[in-house]
């Protein structure tokens, strides 16, 4: 069984046209691709979706953070 701990890994990703790198554990990127397919969209379009979504919040997180808390909030079925 390989073990969840592991250290962030960076990948660039394109939203809008601009290249950015995001730091994600494994199991996020791999929840992130999942969830992608699942939408049937690119994970650039999903990770652009939740950047703009952040960024109506009062006080917005930074967009690996906000990566975390909304596929969770899916995961738990509040958003």
């Amino acid at each position: 069984m390989t073990t969840p701990y592991h250290p962030p890994v960076k990948r660039s990703v394109e939203i809008a046209g601009h290249k950015t790198s995001i730091s994600l554990e494994p199991m996020f990127w791999d929840l992130l691709r999942r969830t992608a397919g699942e939408e049937g969209v690119p994970v650039n379009a999903l990770v652009a979706r939740i950047d703009a979504e952040r960024l109506d919040a009062p006080m917005p997180p930074g967009l690996a953070s906000a990566i975390r808390v909304w596929l969770m909030m899916r995961a738990f079925g509040t958003i």
